[in-house]
């Protein structure tokens, strides 16, 4: 039975805080509202766009929609500025690739997703939030990717409790790793139980779990 390893992105794949963080703060001081901190921001990521708006607006304040339209056009715009791979990502996925069928499914909206990939990981399928296709945790946007892999089964990679859950909830093995934006003693809380520490050790991670 063939086995496909599926990435999450952000805080896996791609440090993008700093670039989120910037369109967020953007968004809130375009409205007037108070500007939340780096932690702040890795506090709140992890389950879209939408969710992500929500938790940084003040408490009770109204113009989600509004806000979620801004800060979709201001990332799609600068999405890029200081996002970059994980040192030792590029290594690792090119080991991985080639025994392995790849793809990266992620929360972020898909025109980004998309438009980061093909830049930075090329030839590597890649989906993001989109309609039709419930968000992380639930399981489909992995069930959607094995399907166009064509593989049976995965191992599925990620950096926070959205995705602890989501291989929890697709009856997949699960790999967390640290250097994202959950910490290990987070991420066991959440029921992670096989970490990575350090992206050039994905591959043998992996191994030890086939």
């Amino acid at each position: 039975m063939e086995t496909a390893l599926i990435f999450d992105l952000d805080g896996t794949l791609l440090d993008t805080l700093e670039d989120l963080a910037d369109a967020v703060n953007h968004v809130l001081q375009s409205l007037g509202c108070p500007q939340r901190s780096l932690e702040e921001i890795r506090r709140f990521v992890g389950n879209g766009a939408e969710l992500l708006m929500r938790r940084a607006l003040p408490e009770g304040r109204q113009g989600l929609e509004e806000a979620l339209a801004r800060f979709q056009a201001y990332y799609g715009a600068n999405c890029r500025n200081k996002t970059a791979p994980y040192p030792g990502i590029l290594d690792a996925l090119q080991a991985l690739g080639q025994r392995y069928k790849l793809a990266i499914v992620s929360n972020k909206p898909d025109f980004a997703v998309k438009a980061l990939c093909a830049e930075l990981f090329p030839g590597i399928p890649a989906w993001g939030e989109q309609p039709g296709i419930p968000r992380k945790p639930a399981p489909d946007m992995l069930r959607h990717a094995l399907k166009e892999l064509g593989a049976q089964s995965c191992i599925y990679i990620g950096d926070s409790e959205v995705d602890v859950q989501t291989a929890k909830n697709a009856g997949v093995k699960c790999l967390s790793v640290t250097w994202g934006f959950r910490n290990e003693d987070a991420l066991a809380k959440a029921g992670a139980q096989r970490f990575c520490r350090e992206p050039r050790q994905l591959p043998m991670a992996i191994e030890r779990m086939l």
